[in-house]
């Protein structure tokens, strides 16, 4: 359907759009289709269905393609306007998001973030929040986490930055190393630590020479079936762990 110019849109459980249809997949970026995957419940934030249908490789193998692009948004507001962009771009893109409600983000004096003058470009990420002694990078269904850490390191006295890379293929490379000169970099993701944006941050800043302190917290391991804060916090992906390891970095 979208070889014959038909804007095309698949969307169900990132375990079904992505791992269960890895060849379909890549038929698709063989043939320069025009397919648009909007998945829903990926990650541990898929909880109560257990590691079955927790999708934590979906980024890792959707970079073995060569011809799409990967956006996961961080908010209701930003996941209207990636939408809205790929209806009307062409090519292969995947769009992936959690199971739970997110909180819309907000600015420090409590405006929108992605207000009506966002508008969303691939390879480009959002300074949430700016610091001056770390920087904690995320995406997705932890952006809200990662917003709680910076406010108990911030109520600590401490100055940590929050960028959202919402675009991970292609990577904003710019917003990277401009977090490398602040000092060490925090990758915080729900997805497989090995593959995912940790990953892609590693080789990134070795291609770019670029020498600074790096943690990457993610899924370790496969969880169980539970609440989806449960899962969180027994792979150190709460808020609380988040902030205690960007306090290690900053030592």
């Amino acid at each position: 359907m979208s070889c014959e110019n038909l804007v095309t849109f698949f969307s169900t459980f990132g375990s079904f759009a992505v791992s269960e249809a890895y060849n379909q997949n890549r038929l698709s970026d063989f043939n320069h289709a025009n397919l648009k995957i909007v998945a829903t419940h990926v990650g541990l934030d898929v909880g109560e269905d257990g590691p079955t249908h927790q999708c934590i490789d979906y980024l890792g193998l959707l970079k073995n393609y060569f011809r799409f692009s990967v956006a996961m948004p961080a908010d209701p507001n930003q996941t209207d306007r990636i939408v809205r962009f790929i209806a009307t771009e062409p090519g292969n893109f995947f769009v992936g998001m959690g199971r739970s409600k997110t909180p819309v983000i907000t600015t420090e004096d409590g405006a929108e973030f992605y207000g009506t003058d966002y508008t969303f470009v691939p390879g480009k990420g959002d300074w949430l929040r700016r610091g001056t002694q770390a920087t904690i990078m995320t995406y997705g269904s932890l952006t809200p986490a990662c917003m709680d850490a910076w406010k108990m390191l911030q109520d600590e006295g401490l100055s940590v930055g929050v960028f959202n890379m919402a675009s991970l293929l292609p990577l904003d490379v710019d917003g990277l190393l401009e977090a490398a000169e602040i000092g060490p970099i925090l990758t915080v993701e729900d997805h497989h630590v090995q593959t995912g944006l940790g990953a892609s941050v590693s080789v990134a800043l070795m291609e770019k020479g670029c020498s600074v302190p790096l943690r990457r917290l993610g899924v370790s391991h496969y969880a169980s079936s539970g609440k989806p804060a449960e899962l969180y916090a027994e792979q150190g992906l709460d808020a609380k762990s988040i902030a205690l390891a960007a306090k290690e970095l900053i030592g």
